[in-house]
């Protein structure tokens, strides 16, 4: 648990100490903030900060009102009132886009002339090909450039079936890379290792899954269909997912070629659901099947995004890559 792990934990005790971390994310994304607006930088256990203080009442208050109110399920959260700034307005918006995204609680009941999951999933499926065609793939090379901030770097992606991923990419303070291998996720970075948690293997899990519209139902058990949006200038549809253990999913397939535009996956923390974006676009045939060249990541805390320009498939890949590697946490 945290307190064995971790210095001075007071307010989280008895959280898995693997969520600590995914927890902080958190509360930074809901305020808008980075770690050393509420701890000493690089001596986290400390308390001089006032902000530290008021961080944990604010967590009591939170846990509380959903024990009171929600049979503790979590309802109320730091982005309930915060919505990204660290002082909470109390005056309504007038902007119409005050709302923000949707999480999938907050969806209404799927609409009866709507298409069903089945069909939306099935015809996802034949247009990326079918399910022989993906079958008859085994790995996947990649060459590319990731764009952050307006900055290029090489970045290479190694995938083996079923569910074994490794991007590597050389970026300004050294090497970066991060890995799945079926079991164990990782993320390694010049100055360390961070072993991935469990709900962060298996977020890791869907982005490695090769045969994923082939297993999407196997995988997840209940489906809500609702009405999508413009994405791009496309229409779109969307598939809520869940299932057990697995992190929830929103799937935006386009309404015309029934290929998936923009999947948003939610990892839960013990505050509340932290969403990730995955935006696909300029698939092309490649073997027999269509895979996107292009894609952006999203989360609270900044985006990238991957423009591939080589891919091979069905080629030797070194199984080293998919060894953890051994090292501390930075």
């Amino acid at each position: 648990i945290a307190e064995q792990q971790f210095k001075n934990i007071q307010a989280l005790k008895g959280i898995p100490a693997e969520q600590l971390i995914p927890t902080m994310q958190f509360i930074s994304a809901s305020l808008g903030v980075e770690c050393d607006f509420c701890h000493v930088n690089r001596q986290m256990d400390k308390d001089d900060k006032k902000e530290k203080q008021t961080a944990r009442k604010m967590i009591a208050m939170e846990l509380a009102i959903n024990r009171a109110n929600f049979d503790g399920k979590m309802q109320v959260t730091c982005h309930t009132c915060h919505r990204g700034s660290p002082h909470p307005v109390g005056t309504p918006m007038l902007s119409a886009d005050a709302a923000g995204p949707h999480s999938p609680e907050e969806s209404s009941e799927a609409h009866a002339n709507l298409p069903s999951a089945d069909q939306i999933l099935d015809k996802y499926l034949a247009a990326v090909g079918g399910a022989d065609a993906l079958k008859k793939i085994k790995t996947r090379k990649q060459k590319g450039t990731m764009d952050v901030n307006g900055q290029q770097f090489p970045i290479e992606v190694y995938c083996e079936a079923p569910d074994k991923r490794v991007s590597i990419s050389q970026m300004q303070n050294g090497r970066s890379a991060t890995g799945f291998n079926g079991e164990v996720g990782w993320l390694t970075i010049p100055h360390g290792v961070h072993r991935m948690s469990a709900p962060e293997r298996e977020a890791a899990r869907i982005d490695a899954e090769m045969y994923f519209p082939v297993r999407v139902r196997e995988m997840y058990k209940e489906f809500k269909v609702l009405p999508g949006e413009s994405l791009q200038g496309q229409a779109t549809i969307i598939v809520e997912a869940k299932g057990p253990g697995r992190p929830p999913l929103r799937l935006y397939f386009d309404q015309g070629n029934g290929l998936l535009s923009r999947l948003i996956r939610y990892t839960e923390t013990p505050l509340g659901r932290l969403p990730t974006q995955i935006d696909y676009a300029d698939y092309r045939e490649t073997d027999g099947i269509k895979i996107p060249y292009r894609w952006t990541l999203t989360r609270p805390s900044g985006s990238f995004s991957i423009r591939v320009e080589q891919a091979q498939q069905n080629v030797a890949i070194d199984d080293s890559l998919f060894v953890a590697p051994n090292g501390d946490e930075p």
